[in-house]
Formats: structure tokens, C-alpha cells, sequence
């Protein structure tokens, strides 16, 4: 099928792109970037905007860098930018780790990361990455700019609190310290196959005890977020193979497991006891 007949806008600067969505947000205006989420849904007329504004000219949408304690990274940055440590850290090695399974090589260089989040697919591995390590979102409209904390940004299956003429212009991924070990696994029928279950772990050791342990799973709920009943089970302990299956019972028991004509609840959550306890295993490894 062919996408239904629209409309493309193409701004150049932010007031630009915000004007734009002030005028054609109520007559369904969308954003365009990469496309790989908008474009397959409006070629079989599951959405059918009658405007498209196209981000991609927009001068400063494209920059990734450091600002003060936190990773920026702009509504324009592909997912390819990450095939390679961003930043020579804990943050730039994890996001290229995670990158490498996020669908395929075609994909990875023409989808944003911005995007990725404003879809809100509960199998995305960036809203994943954004939940486990507390990410901050600038949102822009005509009316300004505010910053949204990730958890108050994801509200459902592909539903965020983005007001119709609001976009998402950067999300901010906090950097992690030095001694931070990160492990993440995620199942799927087939490699690039949306995720039916994924688990994303950092914590440090201090004194010989896992501390400011982070457990986020993604792929079985209706959204991605932390699991703070398996991170309760970690803090203050030693490492082991015991404790880790512990902290993917307790993933298990915490979250309300999406169920379809293929996967019943009682696999979701025997999938989730799986990917937490593998991360973990690779965090440890």
C-alpha cells in the first residue's frame, strides 16, 4: 500500500518547526525524521497525517555532546551515531553496545534516537535506556520549552505526554561514573525482531556490595521502566548467581505482563526472569 495524500513542510530553524506544528498539529501534522516508525504505519494507512514537517534541515537537531553532567542528544542523531562509543565512558560504551541490536544496519542509520522515544514502542531499546538511567526530555512548542522526566514522558503502547504541537527536541541520558558495569539482554523470535523482553542492569560495587543498582525491562509491559523491587534485591548484597536469579523473580513478580495470541502472560514474565538475570550475569562477567 501506498501512504494517503499529504503535505511536507521543511524548516529550517526551531521557531520554524514549532510554527508549523502550532498551524497543522489539529489537522494531524506529524514530525518526520528518520521515518522508520512513522513511514511503515502510513503506508498501510494505520495513521494517515495530512501535514509532514520534516526536521531534517533544522540547523542544531543533529548535535550530540556533553553539556555539565549529562549526554545530549538531538532530535536529528541516528541510531548508526552510536555504532561506536559517543564518549570514551561507561555511557558511550553501554549505548554502543545496545545500539548493535536495535533492528537492522539500514535502520540503525536513518532512525533517531528522539524518535525511538516520541514513538514510545514498549520493545524500544532506546525508551529502555532512557528508563533505566533516568533520562530528562526537552520538549518545545510555541509556547516554550519544559523538561520532562522519562517516566512522566511514557504513558502507554506507543503513547507519551507530548501535547499535539509539541516535539521532542533532545533527550538528555545523565553520565555514568567510572566504576559503573552495565549488562543487557534482550529476547526476540529473530535477530532484529522486536524484543518480547529485554533487561538493561547498572550498578558499582563498593566494598564488595552491588550499590545504586538500576533494573529496567522493556518488551513486557505496555512501557519501559525500572523495576525498583529487583533493585531493592541487589543493593547491599554480594554478587552471585543466587542473587540474580532472585532479582529476575522479584522483575517477574513487579510488572503486569502484555499478553497476545502468541505469548501468554506466564511466558512474558518467565522471559523478564530470563533477560534480568543474563544482564545481570553480563554486568558481573
Amino acid at each position: 500500500m501506498k501512504p494517503a495524500p499529504f503535505t511536507r513542510h521543511t524548516p529550517r530553524t526551531v521557531e520554524e518547526v514549532v510554527s508549523a506544528l502550532a498551524e497543522f498539529a489539529p489537522q494531524d501534522g506529524r514530525i518526520l525524521a528518520g521515518g522508520q516508525s512513522l513511514v511503515p504505519i502510513m503506508a498501510f494507512r494505520m495513521a494517515r497525517p495530512t501535514h509532514l514537517i520534516d526536521i531534517n534541515e533544522v540547523e542544531g537537531l543533529d548535535r550530540l555532546a556533553v553539556d555539565g553532567d549529562y549526554l545530549s542528544i538531538g532530535a536529528r542523531v541516528r541510531h548508526g551515531a552510536f555504532h561506536k562509543p559517543v564518549i570514551p565512558s561507561v555511557l558511550g560504551q553501554l549505548l554502543s553496545f545496545v545500539c548493535g541490536h536495535i533492528a537492522h544496519y539500514p535502520i540503525r542509520m536513518r532512525g533517531t534516537f528522539c524518535g525511538s522515544l516520541a514513538h514510545a514502542d514498549p520493545s524500544s531499546e532506546w525508551c529502555l535506556v532512557a528508563a533505566t538511567l533516568g533520562a530528562k526530555l526537552v520538549v518545545k512548542s510555541v509556547r516554550g520549552e519544559r523538561i520532562v522526566a522519562v517516566e512522566d514522558f511514557l504513558e502507554g503502547i506507543m503513547s507519551t505526554s507530548l501535547a499535539e504541537d509539541e516535539f521532542l527536541a533532545e533527550a538528555r541520558l545523565p553520565l555514568l561514573p567510572a566504576d559503573t558495569r552495565f549488562g543487557f539482554y534482550e529476547f526476540s523470535r529473530r535477530a532484529g525482531d522486536f524484543a518480547m523482553a529485554a533487561a538493561l542492569v547498572t550498578y558499582r560495587i563498593e566494598n564488595g556490595l552491588m550499590v545504586d543498582a538500576h533494573v529496567g525491562i522493556g518488551g513486557a509491559e505496555d512501557r519501559a521502566r525500572r523495576i525498583p523491587e529487583a533493585e531493592a534485591v541487589l543493593n547491599g548484597k554480594t554478587p552471585s548467581p543466587e542473587l540474580f536469579v532472585a532479582a529476575g523473580e522479584a522483575a517477574a513478580d513487579a510488572i503486569e505482563p502484555l499478553e497476545d495470541i502468541q505469548t501468554t502472560a506466564e511466558y512474558r514474565c518467565d522471559l523478564v526472569r530470563a533477560v534480568t538475570r543474563r544482564a545481570l550475569e553480563r554486568a558481573a562477567a
